[in-house]
């Protein structure tokens, strides 16, 4: 292989795997924060995707426009869901143990509900469009303008929600009680309000996700699942609760994915993937890019 083709297929990972960090990072806010293991989260990516598509098929509208719409929309859902579910879970729960496997089975439950809702809808066949399907070349490599495009947004918005946590009253606060959620409380941070935000945020982002990926791939209502248990592995290459490590274990699982699928078969992508998943549980259990 040239120089060119082996950076071509480092780049084609990346790409990959931004979107990966992208619907990773909401779900680790989600359990980092709240110790929610929403195994739903595909699912909303999902309907973020199916909004979009139907938007620009009915109506014309760019996906690009239609994005903070999904944001949006996927926001006030994660409130409601928040608020309908996982609020009252917490409030019965006698411990965090005790929440966690509730909300592991409420998430189950959300995981079938949204996607049998979206097969009643828009039904099982694959749906896709046409949007920057146009090859461009950057640097002797040739990538169709929506994967760029793709992989420029979920790096854009990975890196402001980062800085968001790491340099704003509202981040402090965040990560406060990621650390120690009674320590904040007892300093006057309101779980009441943060909750159902940040719930709403880590949909949010799975709506952007769907959004891009329906501008690149086809879609279905069955399109979510392997993203979720995408973002699990993510989560844990990088480290419950640290959303920097979301990001870069994005970016190296789409990179070992990319080159492991060159240099065997498409079809060994999810082993790949998982074998990935079990050596960092065996060897690096808090994750690659922890300090301990």
């Amino acid at each position: 292989m040239s120089l060119t083709s082996w950076a071509e297929l480092v780049a084609s990972g990346l790409i990959t795997g931004g979107i990966y960090a992208l619907v990773a990072m909401g779900l680790n806010l989600q359990y980092g924060l709240m110790r929610i293991m929403n195994i739903s989260h595909g699912e909303f990516l999902m309907l973020g995707a199916f909004i979009t598509w139907w938007a620009h098929t009915a109506w014309g509208w760019s996906p690009l426009l239609l994005m903070p719409i999904a944001f949006i929309a996927l926001f006030v859902l994660g409130v409601v869901v928040h608020a309908l579910c996982f609020k009252r879970l917490a409030a019965r729960a006698p411990n965090v143990d005790v929440f966690e496997a509730r909300s592991l089975m409420v998430g189950f439950g959300l995981m079938f509900l949204v996607q049998n809702t979206a097969l009643v809808i828009w039904g099982g066949d694959l749906r896709g469009y046409e949007y920057l399907a146009d090859p461009v070349q950057v640097a002797g490599m040739r990538f169709t303008e929506n994967k760029l495009v793709l992989f420029g947004v979920a790096l854009a918005l990975s890196a402001a929600l980062i800085a968001l946590l790491r340099l704003t009253l509202l981040g402090k606060a965040v990560r406060a009680l990621m650390q120690s959620p009674t320590g904040a409380q007892l300093v006057g941070i309101n779980t009441r309000r943060l909750h159902p935000m940040m719930f709403g945020i880590g949909l949010g982002l799975s709506g952007v996700a769907g959004a891009l990926l329906s501008m690149t791939y086809e879609i279905s209502p069955s399109m979510g699942e392997p993203y979720t248990v995408t973002a699990l592995i993510v989560i844990t290459l990088g480290g419950f609760g640290s959303l920097a490590g979301s990001l870069a274990g994005g970016l190296l699982l789409g990179v070992v994915e990319a080159l492991g699928m060159h240099f065997s078969s498409p079809s060994l992508k999810m082993l790949l993937s998982y074998a990935v998943f079990i050596g960092v549980l065996i060897w690096r259990p808090n994750g690659l890019f922890s300090k301990k």
